[in-house]
């Protein structure tokens, strides 16, 4: 049993044990090793002023990939915490320079000025790094989608947008170059495939012990939640971690599932997609654009690219949040749901896991393991509906599935559920039981949504009123029929 992590900053090793593992990310750079280009403002992963580059465990990939080099992603280290990256590279904003001279994105952003009091600046530049690392040529879109997890307060974002076009033509070297695997991955043969477990004093109460657990294998995860089924699991931590700075989390004993790879991926087959539970949304973004394009879009839209490099589908399922964005969609299409405890293994559908608010059909000791989301075969009836103040990286107001479908005229099946309009994702049983048999109209989907607001629970709170997602649930049913006319559905 190893009693600390290892790690490599901008190509140094750390060794990491103590206290300091259960710091996050962003607090250990800049108390610990005194890197403070990285900043923090909101502590919660909004604004992206915390970017880092990140890699997935340095040893694994070497073992299963020699030619392939490793995959450099921006993260939010606000809300990472240290015992979450063992094997990992981390490359802050002061590792980016080229022989101590500024690599392509940072000379782009002097020369067309974007940058102005500058405290979000080290982040873009991470993350704009972070973009030619997964595209050779991006495009203006490619810039604007893969900065919506950083936030300007003063240029406007023209002048950003313009560095990164020019960034293009710079001279700004792949992090394989400036730090090749070879050269890494020979340091972590200290670090053996046995697990980690680090015990400490709480730093803020010394009578407290903290302990973190990490398993390699999926039957020392089970086995360790058996004899603490009170631990704190973490995966992407993008919620838990938020939780943590606000002071909402302290569990003394935690355990962390970053080593398990047979929690892993994404499969996808003509209709149906596999992921296990630790799969990411950039995972799931990048698998479901053809298989699924609605899911795909809404996928596209979920947090931040520092958010979806990290954040997992199991936990957004876990987390049971009613206004989750994934949710109606794996409630239409009846997910089934795998649950695996050190006795055995067994399936629940999605739409029988919940009880109420944060209540859900999870036994002491039991890990959810792997979703499967039967996708329909005829998506042209099928549409994903999210509802907020901004499109990127906002918690929605509300949200929606709609998946019909029809022989002719005729609706043959409905599945409908909706997100913010009481304690849990709600099917709408009445409702989708008056469509069956009826003709997709107009008049037919509004007598629907006078069904569907007596079977919904709204509350009123900052993201809009009780009438506001009434109204909402009447008209996304309007929308739904216009949008497939469009299509060619009948009239």
């Amino acid at each position: 049993m190893r009693k600390h992590i290892l790690l490599f900053v901008n190509g140094q090793q750390h060794r990491v044990t103590g206290q300091d593992a259960f710091l996050t990310l962003s607090d250990f750079l800049r108390r610990r090793i005194k890197l403070c280009g990285t900043k923090i403002v909101c502590s919660e992963g909004d604004c992206g002023s915390c970017s880092v580059l990140c890699t997935s465990d340095i040893k694994n990939a070497s073992q299963n990939a020699q030619n392939t080099p490793l995959e450099y992603k921006p993260i939010d280290s606000c809300i990472r915490f240290m015992f979450q990256l063992d094997g990992c590279h981390i490359v802050t904003v002061e590792g980016l320079a080229v022989d101590g001279n500024l690599n392509g994105v940072q000379q782009a952003m002097i020369d067309c000025h974007g940058s102005q009091c500058g405290f979000c600046t080290p982040g873009f530049v991470v993350a704009m790094t972070g973009i030619l690392e997964q595209k050779e040529n991006p495009t203006t879109d490619d810039w604007r989608h893969g900065l919506t997890g950083n936030l300007c307060r003063c240029t406007g974002y023209t002048s950003i947008v313009a560095a990164g076009e020019k960034a293009n033509r710079q001279n700004t070297p792949s992090m394989e170059s400036l730090y090749p695997m070879a050269s890494l991955s020979p340091n972590l043969e200290s670090a053996t495939d046995e697990p980690v477990q680090i015990e400490a004093l709480n730093r803020f109460d010394p009578a407290i012990k903290n302990s973190v657990f990490l398993p390699r294998t999926l039957q020392q995860a089970t086995e360790f939640l058996a004899k603490h089924p009170n631990a704190k699991i973490v995966a992407g931590a993008t919620d838990v971690g938020v939780q943590f700075n606000k002071g909402h989390c302290n569990s003394q004993i935690w355990l962390d599932l970053n080593r398990v790879n047979e929690i892993t991926g994404v499969k996808v087959s003509k209709n149906e997609i596999v992921a296990g539970a630790r799969a990411t949304w950039a995972d799931l973004e990048a698998a479901t654009q053809e298989l699924a394009p609605q899911f795909h879009q809404i996928i596209s839209i979920f947090g931040s690219p520092q958010i979806r490099n990290v954040g997992s589908i199991g936990g957004n399922i876990i987390n049971a949040s009613p206004i989750a964005d994934s949710l109606p969609f794996l409630h239409v299409c009846e997910a089934e749901l795998e649950l695996t405890s050190a006795t055995g293994t067994r399936s629940v559908n999605i739409n029988e896991f919940y009880f109420g608010y944060k209540q859900f059909d999870l036994k002491p000791g039991e890990l959810l393991t792997k979703i499967t989301i039967p996708v329909p075969a005829n998506q042209e009836f099928l549409k994903l509906y999210k509802v907020s103040r901004r499109r990127d990286l906002d918690i929605s107001s509300f949200t929606a599935a709609i998946n019909i479908q029809c022989k002719g005229n005729q609706i043959q099946t409905a599945a409908i559920a909706y997100g913010a309009v009481g304690p849990v994702v709600l099917r709408l049983p009445k409702t989708e039981s008056f469509l069956a048999g009826k003709s997709l109209t107009l008049e037919t989907m509004k007598q629907a949504g006078d069904l569907a607001v007596q079977e919904i629970t709204p509350i009123s709170d900052v993201r809009g009123g009780v009438d506001f997602r009434l109204q909402l649930a009447r008209n996304v049913l309007l929308k739904f029929f216009h949008e497939t006319n469009s299509a060619g559905a009948p009239v």
